[in-house]
């Protein structure tokens, strides 16, 4: 895990934005904005995401909005975009692609 701390290179976030075509780039986060069926179902997601952020004690910004969740990631204690964010962005791909 020691790499993945590590602040990303230009060449290497755009890649990883390649990957993750929900996700766009706001200076040094990644933000994804997901509109959901219903309220439970925004906290459900929400629910677990925050499962997974105490596993990784890596936690995403997330503001909800009746059925639309914005998260953002940042490495804040790195000033930046790192590994932990792609990972997480994928992450919550994938939660949010299960419901």
């Amino acid at each position: 895990m020691g790499d993945m701390a590590e602040l990303l290179s230009e060449d290497a976030i755009n890649e990883a934005l390649e990957h993750l075509p929900d996700w766009t780039r706001e200076g040094e986060l990644l933000e994804r904005t997901a509109k959901l069926e219903s309220f439970s179902q925004a906290i459900q997601v929400v629910n677990r995401v925050a499962e997974i952020a105490e596993n990784e004690n890596h936690h995403p910004d997330i503001d909800i909005r009746w059925r639309t969740v914005i998260f953002r990631l940042s490495t804040h204690s790195e000033g930046g975009l790192t590994g932990k964010d792609t990972a997480m962005a994928a992450e919550i791909d994938g939660i949010i692609a299960a419901m």
